[in-house]
């Protein structure tokens, strides 16, 4: 029989840990005496308020700005704020179980779109069900994927040239008329496509892995519209993946190991984005 390690026992005896609340309990208990929001004659009354949830407590993992909110009206609220322009895909080959701890990490930093590629069942648990607060589409194969992406950023130009276009016309009109306030303001709408256009006209599908050719991400600059492409713990992305990449990225290794945890290397690569076009704010 093995001596306890010392460690072990004087860890017990310290006394350590002592935990902080997540969340909060019932409504009745946080808010005594006060009316409840789920109430339709509450002066206070708010539709996305959970009624279950201002029962019971509500410990889930999300901003204290959402507690007691129904997933829908947290999704919607994302939605209104504004999720920023990648968009994240996972190829789902393996079943890999990294795949929950990418679909985590896009929540957290607010992609547009989370994307599954190959069979329609993947392992969530890692998800730790953020997958309801994304939009989060199937398909059957990468070439799939990429090309209904392509459509999408050309119906997306095709948006911001009609918009300029009916701005433009507008303006014409407001400059006969000799409102110069609207007129200016047309005139920055306007410039605000033109600026909107060259983004899509400038996005990419980046692949992430460690291949002959690819480009370190520290150097890299992500572009503001883009789609990142991550594979399975192990093999990696596909041939037909890398194939359709626009550009290949991999993380600088400065050990002994050739790569990271899929699931880590997806989230530095977010972040990455996130550090070179997203407003700081929680």
């Amino acid at each position: 029989m093995h001596a306890p390690n010392q460690i072990s026992l004087a860890a017990k005896a310290s006394g350590e840990p002592e935990f902080r609340e997540i969340g909060l309990g019932p409504w009745s208990e946080t808010h005594p005496g006060e009316p409840r929001p789920d109430d339709p004659t509450s002066p206070n009354y708010d539709g996305r308020f959970d009624s279950v949830l201002l029962n019971d407590g509500d410990r889930r993992n999300v901003l204290d700005r959402y507690r007691y909110w129904t997933v829908a009206a947290i999704k919607a609220d994302l939605d209104a704020r504004g999720r920023h322009d990648f968009e994240v895909a996972v190829e789902n080959w393996t079943h890999d179980f990294n795949i929950g701890s990418m679909v985590r990490t896009a929540n957290a930093f607010q992609a547009k779109r989370v994307h599954i590629v190959g069979p329609h069942k993947w392992n969530r648990k890692g998800a730790l069900m953020t997958e309801l607060y994304q939009h989060v589409e199937h398909h059957p194969s990468i070439a799939e994927l990429v090309e209904s992406w392509h459509h999408r950023i050309a119906g997306e130009i095709a948006y911001e040239r009609a918009k300029a276009g009916a701005a433009a016309i507008h303006a014409h009109d407001v400059a006969v008329d000799g409102d110069n306030k609207h007129l200016h303001e047309l005139l920055a709408e306007i410039d605000a496509c033109d600026a909107r256009i060259k983004e899509l006209q400038a996005a990419r599908v980046i692949a992430l892995d460690i291949i002959p050719g690819a480009v370190p991400m520290e150097t890299y600059t992500f572009p503001k519209r883009c789609l990142l492409l991550f594979g399975a713990e192990g093999p990696g992305l596909s041939e037909k993946a890398l194939e359709l990449a626009d550009d290949v990225v991999y993380i600088s290794q400065f050990g002994s190991v050739r790569s990271i945890n899929a699931g880590a290397a997806a989230a530095v690569a977010m972040h990455a984005w996130i550090a070179q076009h997203a407003v700081s704010g929680v």
